[in-house]
């Protein structure tokens, strides 16, 4: 009997620790979320995530970076310093720690996750800092506006955003401590005003999504505004997610979803378009041919033959608008009025019969209060990928990036939902 209770006691005192290690690794958050704002005073549409940079006199300073779900990882202007102290930063720059050419994250970064451009010169171990003894880590970043190609120091750096609780409510801040590189400031020289870096969002493992995960999902979650007057949101985690005035609906359960697919050297998401459906007649897409998504392209650009295809059959649903001379750089355009037009939907037909429908908002542009043009671009006979889906066929859809089971949600426009990617109550993460 003696030993019986003994063996009780042994099994309670296990049960009772299993649950002190859950309490001790029970997180209160689910997700954190970050606004998005929208650009227009660059040589095209840009959208930025504003994070919190720093801690100064008891508040946290913002920044905004350029959102690229292609890049690499994460660059912006700043400077490395190895002996940070109060006052040795200069006024309005951001100083961070640099990280050493012996380190393997800077081997790691320039053999398999840099940034791939002939022109780039020649990565070295020859520089260092004053006072430091250690060589620093030189690696390329390209901009994605120019493509030119500038040199800027690996660095440890410390990106914090808003946690969120299922209620989307705030839950205090978190952390991440991602590899990134400073660069000059000649180089962000053609970004819009207020933009002083760009935001890797891609599968690489040195992009930030990877410093965001665990505790969180790895699930990334987009929805670009509209319009540069009121943020969109971008969310990282599991959810759930509310849009007003649907305050009590999981904007996620407007999702469908197809593969992501892999591919050699790219650390952007593609998918699979098997067609493009206008009013009930299918345009061929190619076989196997590659979709890419993209954040810094403004407009969905297909190949030549593809391209032919769309606009031959979009000419005959609409031929009863009134053309108007074309703008560059599209090839059909119409006569309107400030109240714009109501065309056939555009759908991209995916794996499984899935449908992702373009409908008017994404695909017709408004040049000027007279021209409205339809937002597709002829990329040429040999453009590769075949179809790259921009920007303004994102706006206002809800984009959901799984990086867990390597899939892509998309909603199809939200405002058929009678709400928008400006809808998300940041009044609800304000802290307290």
């Amino acid at each position: 009997m003696f030993y019986l209770l003994q063996l009780l006691v042994v099994a309670l005192t296990i049960i009772s620790h299993k649950h002190e290690v859950i309490a001790a690794h029970f997180v209160p958050y689910t997700s954190v979320v970050a606004p998005v704002n929208k650009h227009t005073d660059a040589a095209k549409p840009l959208y930025s995530v504003q994070v919190m940079t720093d801690y100064v006199n008891m508040q946290f300073l913002h920044a905004n970076f350029l959102i690229d779900i292609d890049a690499p990882f994460i660059w912006h202007d700043c400077i490395v310093q190895w002996n940070i102290r109060p006052g040795s930063c200069p006024p309005n720059k951001l100083c961070v720690s640099p990280a050493s050419c012996e380190e393997f994250e800077c081997q790691e970064v320039r053999a398999s996750y840099g940034y791939k451009n002939p022109s780039c010169a020649p990565e070295t171990n020859s520089s260092t800092l004053p006072g430091w003894g250690f060589c620093t880590c030189p690696v390329n970043v390209v901009n994605p506006m120019t493509g030119s190609c500038d040199q800027a120091l690996l660095n440890f750096d410390v990106l914090t955003v808003t946690a969120i609780d299922e209620r989307n409510e705030f839950n205090g801040h978190l952390g991440s401590y991602p590899f990134a590189a400073c660069a000059p400031s000649s180089s962000i020289e053609s970004f819009p005003a207020n933009v002083s870096g760009v935001m890797a969002l891609s599968s690489s493992r040195y992009a930030w999504p990877a410093f965001l995960y665990q505790p969180l999902s790895n699930i990334l979650s987009l929805c670009l505004p509209s319009k540069p007057s009121a943020p969109g949101v971008m969310f990282f985690g599991s959810g759930p997610y509310y849009l007003l005035p649907q305050s009590n609906v999981d904007v996620r359960s407007y999702l469908s979803y197809t593969p992501l697919v892999k591919q050699q050297d790219s650390f952007g998401y593609l998918i699979r378009v098997n067609s493009i459906l206008i009013r009930k007649k299918s345009i061929n897409v190619p076989v196997n041919t590659i979709t890419k998504l993209s954040t810094m392209d403004p407009y969905t650009t297909l190949r030549t033959d593809i391209y032919n295809g769309v606009i031959k059959r979009f000419s005959k649903v609409t031929k009863r608008l009134r053309p108007a001379k074309p703008v560059a750089p599209f090839s059909l355009c119409y006569s309107t009025s400030t109240t714009g037009l109501k065309v056939p939907d555009i759908d991209f037909i995916l794996p499984d019969g899935k449908k992702w429908t373009v409908s008017t908002p994404n695909s017709i542009k408004q040049v000027t209060h007279e021209v409205a043009c339809l937002a597709f671009v002829d990329g040429g006979a040999t453009s590769e990928p075949a179809v790259v889906i921009g920007t303004f066929q994102f706006e206002d859809n809800f984009l959901e990036f799984n990086l867990e089971n390597s899939t892509f949600g998309f909603s199809s426009s939200l405002l058929r939902k009678q709400t928008s990617c400006s809808h998300f109550n940041f009044t609800l993460i304000s802290s307290p």
